[in-house]
């Protein structure tokens, strides 16, 4: 689940989602939803995702983040347009 705040993250683990997608927080933020979702639900997998780049991934890893994800390694990718001619 999707979620952009503590308060979403809690109600979404308490629900019984498995993985909880923290998006868009800041690295201090992220780092105290993480823990409050783990302590409350330890048993949870917690995903950072948004804005993350990697000059700035060792801000989001922590000991309650189990997964990181970085849109930047494919929406930033250069194109390559190649034709194969038979």
């Amino acid at each position: 689940v999707e979620c952009s705040s503590t308060a979403e993250a809690l109600a979404a683990a308490g629900a019984g989602a498995d993985i909880i997608l923290l998006d868009n927080l800041a690295p201090q933020e992220l780092h105290e939803a993480a823990a409050q979702v783990k302590a409350a639900h330890p048993g949870v997998t917690v995903e950072a995702s948004g804005g993350i780049v990697l000059e700035t991934l060792p801000q989001f890893l922590g000991p309650h983040i189990d997964v990181v994800s970085m849109g930047c390694l494919t929406h930033s990718a250069p194109a390559l347009d190649f034709a194969l001619r038979v």
